[in-house]
């Protein structure tokens, strides 16, 4: 009797084993199984830190600009970069994402994405629609919201580049509202037009320009905007012949260094997935850095007798700016000779610009506006499929039509940005006036508009002028 219930544990123990091995040998994926899952792990770790870095560079451009302006206006400089990513983290999820990249018109996408409805860890197929063959995607080796927060961080930094133009005068309030309607009417229609499905401009059913990473959606928009808000505003007071030296070169520097550390999330991340793509714009992007900057303080040296760095951290600036559409589609000496010819452009720019007396203040439409430009329609000349082969051939290459499509592409982001900025800025105007009072303005916005100082003694007799009362100061 013993023997026979051992016989039968014995043998169900053997049938439990095999069961339980056979559904293992089932579960177990496939080499191909197992690779595609890797490919998804590492493509979305990667992104996720290049999303990372995009976001770096909104505190590196306030650095950057902060360098520039008087003390007294310190403050409000860094706010006017550092509420973009409470605005635009915002406004993305809710509206945004929907308007720049769910399928819709050639100029604007539709509103399946609204609210993140849709928008979820799916990776290869993203339903937009009732039917199971509406789907579209993006980047079929991340999930749907590592694209769209890897976009989100584009859409914070992009009209922060604005503010570089209009520091020390415009109201925090006129500007807070400006920015988040600037986001939604301006850049998300940019962005649909050119990297969105169907966009107008771009390589998804567009006319087929190429913009790799933001030259005409970043660095356009924003540059063009700029200038059109630099002009409605009005000189400030102390311009030109009263302006200050910056107050924080130490800024300047660290700004420049933050802004070059974050771009290569910015460009090399724009590949949307780690791989040889993403190595080609990561070295291209250093390139036209490196090559810009040292263009620059050549030219100081030669033109001015010396070299500053402020020259070098506005070149490699400008560098960064020229390569940005490029990156993906060009070689390695193609982005050197970007960088290079960018930085003698936007070198002149700022010159030109100053001989018109035009204040933008930091320079926005020279460096962002020009080198964009610039970059645009050199990619139209140096771009080869050799390095990418879902883009074009230049010029140099044999397709001439390939700069008629970037030239194109440059005028309508132009007539869109310029054309959008001053609507939007004289509605505000009407509304609730853009500039402070002159008093406001010599005593600087920190006190004024946000009742704060950004250094010591000397800040703590302005708050005493103005009457102003903070927590914490005595």
């Amino acid at each position: 009797m013993v023997t026979r219930i051992l016989t039968v544990l014995v043998i169900g123990c053997l049938l439990s084993v095999g069961l339980f091995a056979g559904e293992a040998l089932a579960q177990t994926p496939s080499p191909a199984e197992a690779a595609a899952a890797a490919q998804v792990s590492a493509d979305t770790g990667y992104m996720l830190l290049c999303s990372a870095l995009v976001l770096l560079m909104t505190p590196g451009l306030a650095f950057f600009y902060g360098g520039f302006v008087r003390s007294r206006n310190v403050l409000n400089t860094l706010m006017m970069s550092f509420v973009l990513m409470l605005v635009v983290g915002v406004t993305w999820l809710l509206w945004g994402y929907s308007l720049a990249f769910a399928p819709g018109t050639p100029f604007i996408g539709g509103l399946q994405w609204l609210f993140m409805n849709g928008v979820g860890l799916e990776t290869t197929d993203y339903l937009v629609g009732s039917q199971p063959e509406a789907v579209v995607s993006y980047a079929p080796t991340i999930p749907h919201q590592a694209f769209m927060i890897y976009q989100a961080m584009f859409a914070v930094i992009t009209p922060a580049l604005i503010s570089g133009a209009i520091v020390e005068r415009m109201k925090f309030k006129a500007y807070f509202w400006f920015i988040l309607l600037w986001s939604t009417i301006i850049y998300a229609p940019l962005a649909h037009m050119v990297w969105g499905k169907g966009g107008f401009l771009g390589l998804y059913g567009g006319i087929g320009a190429l913009d790799f990473a933001g030259g005409t959606v970043v660095h356009i928009s924003s540059g063009v905007s700029a200038l059109v808000a630099a002009i409605v505003l009005g000189n400030r007071k102390a311009y030109p012949d009263r302006l200050t030296a910056p107050h924080n070169v130490p800024f300047i520097m660290l700004g420049a260094g933050l802004l070059w550390f974050g771009w290569f999330g910015f460009n090399a991340g724009s590949a949307l997935a780690a791989g040889g793509l993403a190595t080609t714009a990561f070295v291209a992007t250093n390139a036209g850095a490196a090559a810009a900057g040292l263009v620059w303080i050549l030219m100081e040296w030669v033109l001015m007798g010396k070299p500053t760095a402020v020259g070098l951290a506005t070149g490699l600036v400008a560098g960064l700016v020229g390569i940005t559409p490029a990156a993906g589609f060009v070689t390695p000496m193609g982005a050197l000779l970007v960088g290079g010819i960018t930085a003698f452009c936007c070198f002149y720019a700022i010159r030109i610009k100053n001989k018109f007396q035009l204040d933008d203040a930091l320079d926005t439409f020279p460096v962002h506006g020009v080198g964009g430009t610039v970059g645009a329609i050199l990619t139209g000349i140096f771009a080869t499929t050799e390095v990418n082969a879902a883009g074009a051939n230049g010029l140099l290459f044999g397709n001439p039509a390939q700069l008629f499509k970037q030239l194109a592409a440059v005028g309508i982001a132009y007539v869109v940005a310029g054309v959008g900025t001053f609507v939007l800025l004289k509605i505000l105007q009407a509304i609730m006036g853009l500039r402070v009072t002159p008093e406001t303005e010599t005593q600087g916005l920190d006190v004024t508009e946000h009742v704060e100082i950004g250094y010591g003694e000397a800040g703590l007799a302005d708050m005493a002028t103005t009457g102003a009362v903070h927590a914490g100061v005595e």
